[in-house]
């Protein structure tokens, strides 16, 4: 358990709601401690920089507030802040050298300073540093960057590591107590952002101040922190060590994310023992017997034996060298999954699957089906989720018929008009298809996640206006981003009334 009295930075119950009604981050709660290496972790529009903008005061929250050592600062100016921030586009100025473009804010910076004069009377005046306080903490800071003797050298004539180092110095130099990192490493190349990996985390253990990071590249959140907040859709999925991240990951979400995984769709058969590919395994989780569940398999954790030696039997059906392992891909039945191993076995090979029990993890599923509010129109279709589809209306009513003018007829004869009622709706996942013309479905949308379940993919389908989603299981291959109509039949759509209706 945390120490309160370790918190430097703390977010209470925070919402950004955007003028468009678009929520960019939804009642999110966690804290910082101080000198902690911390990750916001997540793709592109989940909230994470949104999260950074607020923390850092260039954004105010829509309710919520933000503590700083216990002190409500959510409506603090950000130079009030003892908060610094380094962007990915490290914002230089071209113009000044590597001293200058560090020395910049030192030389702006104004404080109160209280004399006394010679009757013990207290004057306060507004001084700014002298020149030889500005050279000594610009000296220190290229220090710590291992930048010393770049004084004078054009910011234009370093390497792209280099700036970045710089713009981290000209961040610390005013002695920050937080320094928040805007995906600072995202303009370098793939080598530069290792070795820039490494300094930093050098450098953070030099300054002992907070660091506050934000990237989407798990790699580089596993490598640097000592805590990740996972976050997805403006809602965080989870906060954990780097260790208990990957090896516990708390929904499929999060396994799919960080790293590589086999996700199987499986059920609990008895006392931590679960079924998926078509055989019963043991594990440390338990769950109430027959209840669905995700597994997740790193692929690092199967081991592959001679066939009939193992638990699951299989075929190799691809085979790549990743320069430390093989990645191989076996079949058992029509489920596919993935295996990481330094001795290769051979496409075609038959082998079996061994899994120890520990390295099954089973997480509850995150979706059984959809739901979404909807209402009934005059010509009795329903609209839910940006869309209008054709449905059965007599199942609102038991033993209904709708007759020749399309009102419902009650088994006790009652006439009843549809148009506007509000209802449940409720689409199991394997119930919708997708297709790429646009004319065949109820609603249009873009794909927007996919994951593999090892018999199948796992989507979601997102729509433009209300941002609505379809969550459904299909066995055929997709990609992110694709335009897609929604097609669910008519049969396939559960409804219920919200209240009965007044006659």
């Amino acid at each position: 358990m945390k120490d309160k009295r370790e918190k430097i930075i703390e977010l209470v119950d925070i919402t950004r709601e955007f003028e468009d009604g678009v929520v960019a981050v939804d009642n999110i709660n966690f804290y910082v401690r101080k000198g902690e290496f911390i990750t916001f972790l997540g793709p592109s529009g989940c909230g994470k920089t949104t999260t950074l903008r607020m923390i850092a005061g260039f954004d105010k929250p829509t309710s919520g507030k933000i503590l700083l050592n216990g002190e409500d600062i959510s409506h603090l100016a950000p130079n009030k802040r003892p908060i610094n921030t380094v962007f990915q586009r490290y914002a230089l100025f071209p113009h000044l050298n590597v001293f200058d473009n560090i020395a910049f804010g030192l030389k702006l910076k104004r404080f109160d300073v209280v004399y006394q004069d010679k009757d013990g009377k207290k004057i306060k005046k507004i001084e700014k540093l002298k020149k030889s306080e500005i050279v000594a903490k610009v000296e220190k800071a290229l220090k710590m960057v291992d930048l010393e003797g770049f004084e004078k050298r054009s910011v234009s004539t370093l390497s792209g590591g280099q700036q970045q180092r710089v713009a981290i110095a000209r961040a610390i130099v005013n002695e920050p107590e937080i320094l928040l990192l805007d995906e600072p490493l995202g303009a370098l190349d793939l080598k530069m952002r290792k070795d820039m990996q490494l300094e930093l985390k050098e450098m953070h253990k030099k300054l002992g101040i907070t660091f506050i990071y934000v990237t989407h590249d798990q790699e580089e959140a596993l490598t640097l922190s000592d805590t990740i907040v996972v976050m997805k859709d403006g809602v965080i999925q989870q906060i954990g060590t780097p260790t208990d991240i990957y090896n516990e990951p708390k929904n499929s979400f999060v396994a799919d994310f960080i790293g590589d995984s086999n996700i199987f769709s499986g059920t609990m058969v008895g006392d931590k023992k679960v079924r998926f590919m078509g055989h019963n395994f043991d594990c440390v989780d338990d769950f109430v017997k027959n209840e669905k569940v995700d597994v997740v398999v790193r692929p690092e954790d199967v081991f592959l034996m001679d066939e009939g030696k193992g638990q699951v039997n299989g075929k190799i059906i691809s085979s790549i060298f990743k320069g430390v392992h093989y990645e191989m891909v076996m079949t058992v039945g029509k489920t596919e999954i993935v295996i990481q191993d330094t001795v290769e076995r051979k496409v075609g090979e038959k082998v079996s699957l061994f899994i120890k029990p520990n390295d099954i993890h089973i997480m509850a599923k995150n979706f059984s089906s959809n739901k979404y509010d909807g209402y009934i129109t005059k010509k009795n279709t329903v609209c839910f989720g940006d869309g209008e589809f054709e449905c059965d209306v007599t199942q609102l009513y038991p033993n209904s018929i709708l007759d020749e003018e399309g009102y419902l007829i009650t088994e006790n004869g009652e006439k009843i008009d549809l148009t506007d009622v509000d209802v449940n709706v409720e689409v199991g996942l394997k119930d919708i298809e997708i297709s790429d013309d646009a004319d065949l479905g109820g609603a249009i949308g873009n794909i927007i996640s996919i994951i593999y379940k090892g018999d199948h993919y796992q989507l979601i389908v997102r729509t433009d206006e209300n941002e609505e989603d379809f969550v459904l299981d299909t066995e055929d291959t997709w990609n992110e981003n694709d335009r897609v109509s929604v097609i669910i039949p008519k049969e396939k759509i559960k409804l219920s009334l919200k209240q009965e209706i007044k006659r």
